[in-house]
């Protein structure tokens, strides 16, 4: 692998939230793609919705670098191992280049992932109804953070070739870096609203046609080789010894059941690669699909998704809840995130007032709500009992949902969460079940690998 291959990479970043970071990322790996590069793609913070669209474009799982939830050198591995037979690493940020988790410092924002590994930076500006003004906007990026190598800006949602030149030659002259491309301002053009539901479209292939059409346009607009130039990094950044996937002391030989289907599918690459490095098959099934629970296994993840979207069709598989109650219920030691938790409760009810029952191993049931019930990164403290997280120790996280748990019996909670909000109690220990609402990373805290894989073990015996 050569030195140009190893270390070209580049920050999209946005001056703010709906500046359009995602569609020129998705247009920048699509005719990066076309000539025939391989292209790894990143997302600074804890999302699931952005690095699926990566993946469809790039055909490579997408990886989030998280600065809060990760150390550093955590971050730096999981870049280098995803990046090391990619040509170019292309990496999303979140909201603007500065919003991350403290407001008085970089902590947790994109600008902080691209310091961490030394990363330039393609600023994207909102530049509608503004001409001079946008120069102000990029230079303030410039002075706030001078160690940010802001290299180039991409010019959005201009309104014609003649908007552009003004700005460009504005940005060009008071901030001293290229302007190497726009897009102009076309609805047809923007991605759909990521939400939730569009993930399984995403999947079947259905927005091939966008990005083909966001790659064409971002040939015809953009200066790509002044990009390939600008993305070529000066000096290969340093790879960390591997640490978190360092060679295992020992494996453990268990077979571990994991949902995955449109309904149950967000799950951080690395929580399923460390159990597997630690010995662990995973066995994927469909619930949806009517699949019930794989036969011969010591072990269940349901992560996240959006069972609400299939509540009738997961309700009419009562072969599948039979197989996955009664093994819960034997004590299979489980783990059930966000949608794996509300597929546990009684029921799910949407915002029409329609119910619809779930395994009923939780008491109560979840209700979707038409606006943000949580959203936000987690600190987690584990609960006695919590053969996950035991009592005093922490892991992190994020939750993202629209839907509140109404319990009918009280069940010891499986762990404390710390957010903007304050501390509170979080989701429900039953049988060897873990279940709740935050999204755990495993990689803040590694012993939830081994601690899990010695229960599937011992379950086993």
């Amino acid at each position: 692998m050569s030195e140009s291959r190893a270390h070209r990479s580049l920050v999209v970043a946005g001056t703010g939230s709906g500046a359009g970071k995602t569609t020129v990322t998705l247009g920048l790996m699509a005719a990066l793609r076309r000539r025939g590069m391989t292209v790894q793609g990143f997302k600074c913070g804890p999302d699931y919705i952005d690095p699926t669209y990566h993946k469809a474009v790039t055909g490579r799982p997408s990886r989030n670098l998280d600065s809060w939830m990760l150390t550093s050198d955590t971050v730096k591995e999981i870049y280098a191992r995803s990046s090391r037979d990619a040509d170019i690493s292309i990496i999303e940020g979140v909201m603007g280049f500065y919003d991350g988790k403290d407001p008085l410092s970089n902590t947790g924002s994109t600008a902080e992932i691209s310091l961490l590994l030394d990363c330039p930076v393609l600023l994207v500006v909102n530049c509608q109804s503004m001409a001079r003004s946008a120069a102000a906007i990029v230079k303030g990026f410039q002075c706030l953070e001078p160690r940010a190598r802001v290299a180039a800006v991409f010019a959005n949602k201009v309104g014609s070739d003649g908007h552009y030149r003004i700005v460009k030659e504005a940005i060009e002259q008071e901030c001293g870096i290229p302007v190497i491309g726009y897009m102009k301002r076309e609805d047809s053009l923007s991605v759909p609203e990521r939400h939730l539901g569009l993930v399984p479209s995403i999947e079947r292939g259905e927005l091939g046609g966008l990005f083909e059409t966001l790659a064409d346009r971002i040939d015809q607009t953009v200066d790509m080789d002044r990009l390939l130039e600008l993305a070529q990094a000066s000096e290969p950044p340093a790879v960390p010894q591997p640490r978190l996937f360092a060679e295992p002391s020992r494996r453990y030989g268990v077979r571990m059941a994991v949902a995955r289907d449109a309904a149950f599918h967000f799950y951080y690459p690395e929580n399923l690669e460390l159990l597997e490095l630690y010995g662990a098959e995973l066995v994927y099934f469909s619930p949806l699909a009517g699949e019930p629970l794989p036969e011969d296994v010591q072990g269940l993840y349901i992560g996240g998704g959006f069972p609400e979207e299939f509540a009738e069709r997961l309700s009419a598989q009562t072969q599948v809840t039979d197989s996955i109650r009664s093994a819960v219920e034997r004590g299979l030691p489980t783990l059930a995130e966000c949608g794996g938790f509300m597929y546990l409760t009684g029921a799910i009810g949407d915002t029409q007032g329609r119910s619809y029952p779930m395994l009923g191993l939780v008491p109560g049931q979840v209700t979707m709500q038409s606006k943000l019930a949580a959203l936000g990164l987690r600190e987690v403290t584990g609960a006695e009992g919590n053969f996950l997280l035991p009592a005093g120790e922490t892991a992190r996280g994020h939750e993202f949902h629209y839907s509140v748990y109404e319990p009918q019996a009280e069940l010891p909670h499986a762990y404390e969460t710390k957010g903007l909000r304050g501390v509170k109690k979080d989701g429900c220990l039953l049988h060897q079940t873990v279940a709740g609402y935050t999204h755990l990373h495993f990689a803040s805290n590694p012993g939830i690998v081994t601690r899990w894989l010695e229960c599937c073990e011992a379950y086993g015996r």
